[in-house]
Parts: C-alpha cells; sequence; structure tokens
C-alpha cells in the first residue's frame, strides 16, 4: 500500500487481500512502508483479513517501518495480535 488506508482506500486492501485468498494464498505479508496514515477502517480490514487467513490454516504478516503507523498498532493493542517486522524481507522470513 501506498498512502493513506482509511475509509475511502479501505475497500480496496480488502478486495486485494479476499481475492489473494480466494487463489489460495496461505501467507501474505501486508507491506505498509509507504503508508503515511492509518485509521480504525483500514485496521479493521486487516484484523478481518488476519482473521480469514487464520481460518485458512494461513498466516498473515505486517512490514511496517514507519513508526507512526506502528504506533496505531501500539497504541490499539494490536501489535500483541499481528507479527509485525520493519521490513518485507523480515516479514517474509517471520
Amino acid at each position: 500500500m501506498v498512502g493513506e488506508v482509511d475509509l475511502s482506500s479501505a475497500a480496496l486492501l480488502r478486495a486485494r487481500i479476499e481475492e489473494l485468498l480466494h487463489l489460495g494464498a496461505q501467507r501474505l505479508v501486508v507491506d505498509l512502508r509507504g503508508v503515511g496514515f492509518m485509521d480504525s477502517s483500514g485496521l479493521s480490514v486487516l484484523v478481518a483479513c488476519m482473521k480469514r487467513m487464520r481460518e485458512a490454516g494461513g498466516e498473515l504478516v505486517i512490514a511496517c517501518p514507519n513508526d507512526s503507523i506502528l504506533k496505531v498498532f501500539t497504541v490499539t493493542g494490536l501489535d500483541r495480535v499481528f507479527t509485525i517486522r520493519p521490513s518485507v524481507g523480515e516479514a517474509i522470513r517471520a
């Protein structure tokens, strides 16, 4: 993702992840390095998709080097729910 993950873009994120789930993806890395802002609608999409991945026996990992976006996960307690790594490479290896 690049830019903002908010009410106007969350549906696009959900659709893309749903498409990958439909294609049988078992492990997804969501790259947030280009995201400058995320609101609750973006978090909601990620939580719902993570639950679907887990139900299907898969895993969703977040790559997030941006401290302001990482703080959104920390403040909401979602840093304890998601596997979050500072880079895509580390997320792939997680």
